[in-house]
């Protein structure tokens, strides 16, 4: 495992924005009106009804780098990413900051959660409508995929979210960012709306940043 690569996938989860497709999506969109804002409801349904999410998640980037661990997620806006050993990294939503933390350089970087891709999901209430688009729907057997775009902010990237069904599941989602890059995170052994403890999304700075 490259720790630079996961740590620049992990790095695009964080700050890649939202942005617009190219428009060759946009005629598949418009056949299919009915059941593009079908799917967009169900996406909205589902989402608004998965209070707390816990999985393990393997991350893989555009030059094959892997990284794995355990995600809790819990509604509205609280995420916690534990990476397993070799990697440093610990990623923590608390409602309002989104904190990636190096531990073996004892470096802390925050951004807020809502200007960053991951926001949409554990927005309360989740809608796929206002500040952001659903550019691109696809069906398959058991498969619901959907992609979404920031429409303020063009050239810098996109989320595809990838659910099973029946029962709806979330399983997998993929960030492009502005460079091009698409991180991917699957996720296995999932566990939905149990009840996840108030400090797994609670981070404290390291000794060397406090006064």
């Amino acid at each position: 495992m490259n720790r630079r690569h996961v740590l620049a996938s992990a790095l695009s989860l964080a700050t890649s924005s939202l942005a617009t497709l190219p428009l060759t999506y946009a005629p598949a969109i418009a056949a299919k009106t009915s059941d593009h804002d079908a799917a967009i409801k169900k996406v909205e349904t589902y989402l608004n009804g998965l209070k707390s999410l816990s999985a393990r998640f393997l991350q893989v980037d555009s030059e094959g780098n892997v990284a794995k661990g355990k995600l809790y997620m819990r509604r509205p806006g609280r995420l916690r990413f534990e990476y397993d050993a070799p990697s440093p990294l610990l990623i923590v939503a608390d409602g309002v900051w989104l904190v990636l933390y190096d531990k073996e350089l004892n470096q802390v970087n925050r951004f807020p959660l809502y200007e960053t891709p991951l926001g949409v999901l554990v927005d309360d209430p989740v809608d796929l409508r206002e500040k952001v688009q659903v550019v691109a729907v696809e069906k398959g057997l058991g498969v619901l995929r959907i992609r979404i775009v920031d429409r303020e902010l063009p050239d810098e990237g996109w989320i595809g979210i990838t659910f099973t069904e029946p029962p709806m599941l979330l399983r997998q989602w993929k960030i492009k960012d502005a460079q091009g890059g698409i991180t991917a995170l699957s996720l296995t052994d999932i566990r939905v709306n149990r009840k996840l403890e108030g400090e797994l999304f609670h981070f404290s700075d390291p000794p060397a940043f406090k006064e």
